[in-house]
């Protein structure tokens, strides 16, 4: 990720709809691994500043982060979190470490994935859990793709057999931003780069309760923009 696409992802998450609620699913996703035990250690890889490595500390995680830029690791440990400066193709870690690993919408940015969701599953212990996001549907392919630094959009084929090769049992699979697909498809047709920008204050709380709806609703094996998927290492 750009060094200008990590300021802005820094400067807006904690007000933009989509970051926030995307933190709401993560939050989601440790209350239930909370039932299963306690939090140990944790790896967020691609942390972009720690955003979502907060979320991770916040419900008891000894989280670290590991990014490929030094600036994402700056401003992470500006925010009071542990970092390192790492390849997520190779990661200065040893095996089996931690009970968690996040990588949460990046797999798309990196040409060799399938390294990289390898060493996914190696810093995971046995029986660890693994929350991975990424953008779906080439379809969807435009301009903001470009300026994002993504390499790809995944479909759920696509992410099921990477991350089943790289030895990970998938546990479930599922859309986000499934409403407002046709609305970011329209928009990103006609902008020129990408869509992450400061959202009018009502505009920004009108998405943002159209994309908590989906909380509710049956939606999650339609078509979205996003895919999540939460995984083990066996």
């Amino acid at each position: 990720m750009e060094a200008t696409e990590i300021r802005r992802t820094v400067e807006l998450e904690d007000r933009h709809w989509w970051y926030r609620e995307r933190r709401a699913i993560l939050a989601r996703e440790l209350r239930e691994l909370r039932r299963l035990g306690p939090p140990g250690r944790a790896l967020d890889v691609g942390a972009a500043g720690g955003g979502n490595t907060r979320v991770l500390v916040e419900h008891g995680w000894d989280a670290l982060v590991a990014d490929f830029s030094e600036l994402a690791v700056e401003l992470a440990r500006e925010r009071g979190l542990r970092a390192i400066h790492a390849d997520a193709r190779d990661l200065p870690l040893p095996d089996a470490e931690f009970g968690l690993v996040t990588a949460l919408d990046v797999l798309e940015h990196i040409e060799e994935d399938d390294r990289a969701a390898g060493e996914l599953a190696r810093v995971l212990r046995p029986g660890g859990t693994a929350l991975i996001t990424v953008p779906c549907d080439m379809a969807l392919w435009s301009a903001h793709d470009v300026a994002s630094g993504h390499v790809r959009r995944y479909t759920r084929e696509d992410l099921g057999a990477l991350l089943t090769g790289a030895g990970l049992v998938v546990d479930r699979m599922w859309s986000w931003n499934v409403l407002l697909r046709p609305v970011v498809a329209r928009r990103r047709r006609h902008t020129a780069g990408s869509d992450v920008t400061e959202t009018p204050r009502l505009v920004n709380m009108g998405l943002r309760a159209v994309v908590m709806a989906e909380r509710y609703l049956p939606v999650t094996s339609l078509p979205g923009v996003s895919l999540m998927v939460r995984a083990h290492r066996p």
